[in-house]
């Protein structure tokens, strides 16, 4: 559900504007509309986005190290001081990390003429020897050089040479090869130096460590005083000048729940104020108001898109049809038991913050274990083959079913028919939905479609189960089919003629035909997916059982110890996976098969108060 909200108009006098602002806050429940004259942000606006955005930077760079215990935060600090030591102690990590590649780069440069004495070399030039180091291919050195330059092959690889010539000062050296350029330190001296880096970075990554621990949790708590800054900021934009500039325009939204408290407020103040009922078109902010089962669920409407001011909540019903896939992918009840059992556990551990994800864990994991139970699957062993009572094998949907001259599978069929069911289900909520909005005058064709679809599949249904007679659902076909045309293709719309609505109509025919029957195809992929990890479980249990099959003594040791990594493994990665696909198809079906038959478009704004929390 949507509560229901109030628009707010605001008159206030220039001078009290930002006390007024405050006092607004405090009260905590209007949802300020923001400026659309696209006014160009001011440079302390532009400031603050920067100041975010180096606040987020630092808060990500803390969070790669991993503090085990967080302090709390501080109150009453400094804190760009905090900045400035955080990006201080980012920069002497990335000072020695460019020191380590150099001395890594110099460290390959001379490991191919080993590791010697720089001294010596000295030693020969004060002695009138000059000693110089080359590179050649194999092919291109020439033996000459052992004798014209005393040349001396130091070492080999990927095809080339490296040398050194030795000859008396002044002598010159004409030598088509390449003139090494080697580091002022030995391969020993180099080591020791990357070693010595290698610690100094280790050691500032600790202490970045530490200083994450002490105080990510302010920095974080700086953050937050600084969006509140910056939603003032916007807020104190939104109002608009009238009358000669003394006054500030100022629209928004109250929960009807809360305009009680607002209006006392308003009531005290020097201010103009009005509090009306929305209009068809406007731009309402929604805010949820569901119980605690569809209030788990919110998160998934919010990624596609709040409601608009035209459209139902989507949330009630997405629950339960979202958990009733998700149980049908994942399509075994030992992996549900899992599930809740995992949920519990990280509830406690996670805390409060997480309570609400865990509990749709746990949600999920009930469905799982019921659907898994009945699809006939517990940890990739099948139910049906096992000694459980007769009694509950029957409730177990498993094994094929002949229909129309030819065999199917029970759980395809299924699929399937939660598919017609769901896609059903939206087109209903689409007829009603357009009707409360904008009139049964203008819902025609939706309920055109509605009574050739909708009540075509319930007569078709009725009539299947023989609770019809055929010659019944006949002329409920043909009554059906009839006043449904007269919607679709006649009035359509009441502001065209009728050959342009004729026209519409067989448009929206060739979209619904080609449509519906790839939108029904779609929900074959729950029995595809649920059959996958049904297998490759079967496929784990498999291998593991061959392990301890047949097996005495010290054989048989090792057959169960390799038997219990193969469940555990197997399970776990097959788990990890059907959550996976559990997750992603169900979004999908919601998102393309459902939404769009059910006209959803979630371009709606989500409920944002103005407040100091």
């Amino acid at each position: 559900m949507i509560t229901k909200m109030d628009k707010v108009t605001l008159l206030i006098y220039h001078k009290e504007y930002e006390a007024f602002l405050e006092r607004l806050r405090s009260v905590g429940v209007v949802h300020i509309e923001e400026k659309k004259s696209g006014a160009p942000e001011t440079e302390e606006a532009q400031a603050m986005l920067a100041l975010s955005n180096r606040y987020a930077r630092i808060i990500k760079q803390l969070e790669k190290g991993g503090a085990d215990v967080v302090a709390p935060a501080k109150q009453g600090v400094d804190y760009s001081s905090l900045l400035d030591a955080a990006d201080a102690l980012f920069a002497e990590v990335e000072q020695l990390r460019s020191a380590q590649q150099a001395v890594e780069k110099d460290t390959a440069t001379i490991a191919p003429w080993g590791d010697f004495d720089f001294s010596l070399l000295e030693k020969l030039s004060a002695a009138g020897y000059d000693v110089k180091f080359f590179i050649s291919t194999a092919k291109d050195f020439n033996d000459e050089w052992y004798d014209k330059y005393n040349a001396v092959v130091v070492g080999e690889g990927a095809s080339k040479l490296y040398f050194v010539t030795v000859t008396q000062s002044g002598v010159p050296v004409e030598i088509d090869a390449e003139t090494a350029k080697l580091p002022a330190m030995s391969l020993s001296a180099l080591k020791a130096e990357a070693d010595s880096v290698v610690a100094a970075i280790a050691a500032k990554e600790q202490a970045i460590k530490d200083f994450a621990a002490e105080n990510i949790a302010t920095i974080k708590a700086g953050l937050a005083l600084l969006h509140k800054q910056m939603e003032f900021s916007t807020v104190a934009l939104s109002g608009e000048k009238v009358s000669g500039d003394k006054l500030l325009l100022l629209q928004g939204w109250v929960p009807r729940e809360d305009k009680a408290a607002l209006m006392e407020m308003l009531d005290k103040e020097a201010v103009f104020y009005q509090v009306t009922k929305p209009k068809l078109g406007d731009n309402i902010p929604v805010k949820f108001k569901n119980n605690a089962f569809t209030r788990m669920y919110e998160v998934l409407t919010k990624m596609y898109g709040m409601p608009s001011g035209t459209d139902f909540d989507p949330t009630p019903i997405v629950a339960p049809f979202f958990s009733l896939f998700f149980a049908f992918c994942m399509g075994d009840a030992g992996y549900g038991l899992i599930l809740i059992l995992l949920g519990f556990l990280l509830k406690k551990k996670l805390g409060k913050d997480m309570a609400g994800m865990m509990n749709l864990v746990i949600t999920l994991g009930i469905f799982t274990t019921v659907i898994g139970a009945i699809l006939g699957t517990f940890f990739g062993m099948s139910l049906i083959s096992s000694d459980i009572p007769q009694e509950l094998k029957q409730f177990i949907i498993s094994g094929d079913v002949e229909l129309f001259g030819s065999t199917y599978n029970k759980q395809m069929i299924l699929a399937l028919a939660i598919g017609v069911v769901h896609i059903s289900v939206a087109m209903t909520v689409k007829a009603i939905n357009n009707t409360f909005f904008f009139g049964f005058k203008e819902s025609l064709s939706a309920w055109g479609w509605w009574l050739v679809v909708v009540g075509g599949v319930i007569v078709g249904t009725l009539s299947f189960l023989s609770v019809i007679p055929a010659d019944v659902s006949k002329w409920a076909l043909i009554a059906i089919g009839g006043l449904g045309a007269v919607g679709i293709y006649l009035l359509n719309s009441f502001e065209r003629n009728v050959f342009l609505n004729i026209g519409a109509g067989l448009w929206d025919t060739y979209n619904m035909a080609s449509g519906l029957l790839g939108d029904i195809l779609s929900y074959i992929r729950l029995f595809a997916l649920g059959l996958a990890g049904g297998m490759l479980g079967e496929t784990f249990n498999s291998l593991a059982l061959m392990l301890v099959e047949g097996q005495e003594g010290v054989g048989a040791v090792f057959g169960w110890i390799g038997f219990g990594l193969i469940i555990v493994f197997g399970h776990t990665l097959n788990i990890a996976m059907s959550c996976l696909s559990a997750f992603v198809h169900p979004l999908r079906l919601t998102f393309v098969e459902y939404f769009k038959n059910a006209g959803y478009d979630g371009k709606g704004v989500e409920y944002k108060p103005f407040s100091k929390n």
